[in-house]
């Protein structure tokens, strides 16, 4: 699918286009009430999952030559592109994506990270993980809530942090690490805990007394965690 538009219709575009992916990837039979976390783990469910989990939602904009913007549910193959709206990679529980053979992103913003982790304390192969679960690896990916960046950072928390442009790389690994840097110190080191806030918000996590019973907050844990064991292992 994809809508040329003047720059005056780029709003109206994104919002119907989302809309549009929103209900294309409506599931067409009852879900299941009990949900796998991932492909590679077996017998594991979540009974709390019975609401439907919103679809993952990519929306492209690319700009031709006569600087018409074009909104694309497909990726661009011959020019640059944004994309302007992806929900968090390792939070739908439906996900079939085999986290333990994923690609990984050894490379990218190496130096953004390996400072960040000196500054904060933290192993890069953990920033890592988690910027590959929030976004992978996509700078300019905004999530319906409004979560921005490579390590998906909300309005709110980004102004707490003292960033003014949350969409800049190196800003937003700073930022991200710190604020990952904080959640593992309030929960005393421990690292499903301090994800589960990354994920859920440290009120839930005092409130359930440890990993919300969230589907997709469970299954974001697990599988930064596989990410996690993976970085490090790829050094």
């Amino acid at each position: 699918m994809d809508v040329a538009l003047s720059s005056a219709g780029v709003a109206i575009a994104v919002f119907a286009l989302s809309c549009s992916l929103m209900l294309a990837a409506e599931p067409q039979t009852a879900e299941k009430k009990q949900l796998k976390l991932s492909p590679d783990s077996n017998n594991t469910t979540w009974p709390q999952a019975q609401t439907k989990t919103p679809p993952t939602i990519a929306v492209y904009k690319s700009v031709k030559n006569d600087g018409t913007a074009m909104f694309s549910d497909r990726q661009p193959l011959n020019r640059p592109f944004q994309v302007m709206r992806f929900d968090c990679f390792a939070c739908d529980p439906r996900s079939t994506v085999n986290w333990h053979t994923v690609p990984l992103y050894t490379r990218p913003f190496d130096q953004f990270i390996a400072k960040a982790a000196d500054e904060h304390q933290l192993d890069p192969a953990l920033i890592r993980a988690v910027i590959h679960a929030e976004s992978s690896f996509r700078p300019s990916a905004v999530s319906r809530k409004g979560a921005v960046g490579l390590m998906q950072l909300m309005p709110n928390t980004a102004r707490q942090l003292g960033i003014s442009d949350a969409s800049a790389p190196e800003h937003n690994i700073a930022a991200g690490s710190r604020y990952l840097a904080q959640l593992l110190k309030q929960h005393n080191g421990e690292l499903p805990l301090a994800l589960a806030a990354y994920n859920a918000g440290s009120s839930n996590v005092r409130r359930y007394n440890g990993i919300p019973p969230f589907a997709e907050t469970q299954a974001y844990v697990e599988r930064v965690a596989i990410l996690h064991k993976r970085y490090q292992r790829a050094g």
